[in-house]
């Protein structure tokens, strides 16, 4: 049984948005800014605190970029937004806060061994 459908779709090709392709343009060119920054440092900057900091800002403004860009988060509801950056804020900052009270008490029970050993010394 042959079917009398006739129809021939063709594909429509529609002229480039250039709008869109600028924006994927210039989202590569900030990423790939960022990544040579990175990579810059990398291999300049002798091991320190500035080194450690500059990473982890490029790699949260990158991660953040490719989030709202790819994911298309940038265009949601703003409460959307700060509904998933202020949860990670505040665990990178219990994180960063857990580091240095760690720090804190090791230099602490340092510093009290050190007093205890002097006092049973005299």
């Amino acid at each position: 049984m042959a079917h009398a459908h006739n129809d021939h779709s063709e594909i429509q090709i529609l002229p480039p948005d250039k709008a869109k392709i600028r924006k994927i343009w210039m989202t590569t060119l900030y990423l790939g800014l960022a990544t040579g920054i990175e990579f810059i440092a990398a291999f300049t900057m002798s091991a320190g605190p500035v080194k450690t900091i500059l990473f982890v800002l490029l790699t949260f403004f990158k991660t953040f970029y490719i989030v709202g860009e790819f994911m298309h988060l940038k265009y949601e509801v703003k409460m959307l937004i700060w509904s998933i950056v202020m949860p990670v804020t505040f665990i990178c900052w219990f994180i960063g806060a857990m580091l240095t009270e760690g720090h804190s008490v090791e230099v602490l029970r340092d510093w009290v061994q050190t007093w205890y050993t002097n006092m049973i010394q005299k």
